[in-house]
């Protein structure tokens, strides 16, 4: 099992930044991809940015040049900076784990706000 919490979300104005983590926990040397989603009101959730145990990421097309992920294995946490937040980010952003055996973990989310 592989237990997921993310932290970081909260209010900010159109062009300001914010960082996410998701502090990964139990079997962590079983994910192999580990990454970022959100969910606006009323839409389906996006995959935002995902990072491979290899190191290799993807981001979606909507994020890129704004959007980064990152990790630190020391402590077991990924990160997403967000930069250029725009209104159409506004969501909550949950982590998500997948492990050798094809399962999925979720974090319980944290919500973006961004006003124009």
């Amino acid at each position: 099992q592989v237990q997921l919490v993310e932290s970081g979300g909260g209010l900010v104005q159109a062009g300001g930044s914010l960082r996410l983590s998701c502090a990964a926990s139990g079997r962590t040397l079983s994910i192999n991809v580990i990454g970022w989603y959100r969910q606006a009101p009323g839409k389906q959730r996006e995959l935002v940015a995902a990072m491979s145990s290899g190191g290799s990421t993807n981001l979606a097309d909507s994020v890129k040049g704004r959007f980064t992920i990152s990790r630190d294995n020391a402590k077991n946490t990924v990160y997403l900076q967000m930069n250029s937040l725009k209104p159409e980010d506004t969501a909550v952003y949950y982590c998500k784990a997948d492990d050798w055996r094809g399962m999925d973990y979720w974090g319980k989310g944290t919500l973006v706000t961004v006003s124009s």
